[in-house]
């Protein structure tokens, strides 16, 4: 299988990108499903190259992508979910989960190429089994509001209350700290936490009934543990966890065709204004593009 120059190489000497790039990742996942026997929903985010573009995170109008993307496959022959997200709306990701799991009894690997933070990570472990390779990282699934971390509003708000108590004087410090926040944000982030917990833990369990489900809570909905939203968990932090993962390594004509696979599409999203891509094995893709402004 070729490498990522291999690729580009290949992709940069045709007249055209598009439709190279089209039948490679076409070849390459059904040749992953010559050596799984399963069906593939590659799940893709330009986030890392577009940060600011619309839609790269998990959202509503993902669950009408993977439904166009679920039509018509032999759902007994599981799924073999692609992902490289960085997560998002914890509602979206819920409803995508729940529609998966139905879809296919439950019978659901999540392959990790590279990234599949926060959001992304429940839907990991809603997977029977993850696949990881070396350079694969999870992380963690602490909520966040505005880009601040539920968890830290609450602890800072726990701290605030500690310091009035045993030093009134710091009372109007505090009350120019939490001036920022609107009236309810202590109790949506409190929410938001129990949500994410809630969910993690019936996925979790679902998936492998004999897991410990308190230690990967501990590990992966910790902020104070973890200090940063963006922490990267690699294969052997995921194991050592508890979570259900295994290397892509152990089959070698496997990972080359996924790791190919995942260059054909980071080449494409950093080639095209294309913020989101899901894609199964038949073709059947939905693409979201923008514009430049």
């Amino acid at each position: 299988m070729p490498n990522w120059s291999e690729i580009l190489d290949i992709v940069d000497n045709s007249t055209n990108t598009a439709n190279v790039l089209k039948e490679m990742r076409i070849k390459y996942m059904r040749d992953i499903c010559k050596i799984t026997g399963r069906n593939i929903i590659a799940y893709y985010s330009g986030w890392m190259k577009k940060p600011d573009a619309p839609h790269v995170s998990i959202d509503e109008q993902d669950k009408n992508a993977f439904m166009s993307s679920v039509y018509k496959l032999d759902r007994k022959k599981g799924l073999d979910l692609i992902l490289h997200t960085p997560g998002g709306d914890i509602a979206a990701t819920e409803s995508i989960v729940e529609y998966l799991k139905d879809m296919f009894d439950g019978n659901i690997r999540a392959f990790i190429p590279q990234l599949s933070m926060s959001a992304g990570t429940m839907m990991a472990m809603a997977c029977k089994e993850i696949i990881m390779g070396k350079e694969s990282s999870l992380g963690p699934i602490d909520p966040q509001m505005g880009g601040i971390a539920c968890q830290t509003v609450k602890e800072e708000f726990e701290r605030a209350v500690k310091d009035i108590k045993e030093h009134p004087s710091s009372l109007g410090l505090w009350q120019v700290i939490f001036s920022k926040y609107n009236p309810t944000f202590l109790l949506e982030c409190e929410n938001a936490v129990k949500w994410s917990e809630q969910l993690a833990k019936k996925w979790l369990k679902d998936a492998n009934p004999k897991i410990n489900v308190d230690n990967i809570i501990k590990v992966f909905l910790n902020h104070k543990d973890a200090f940063s939203h963006n922490r990267h968990f690699s294969f052997s932090d995921c194991k050592n966890a508890g979570l259900n993962v295994k290397a892509l390594e152990d089959d070698q004509k496997l990972q080359e065709a996924v790791l190919s696979l995942h260059h054909c599409y980071m080449i494409l999203l950093d080639k095209f204004l294309i913020s989101k891509v899901v894609e199964n094995q038949e073709g059947r893709a939905f693409v979201q593009t923008f514009n430049m402004r």
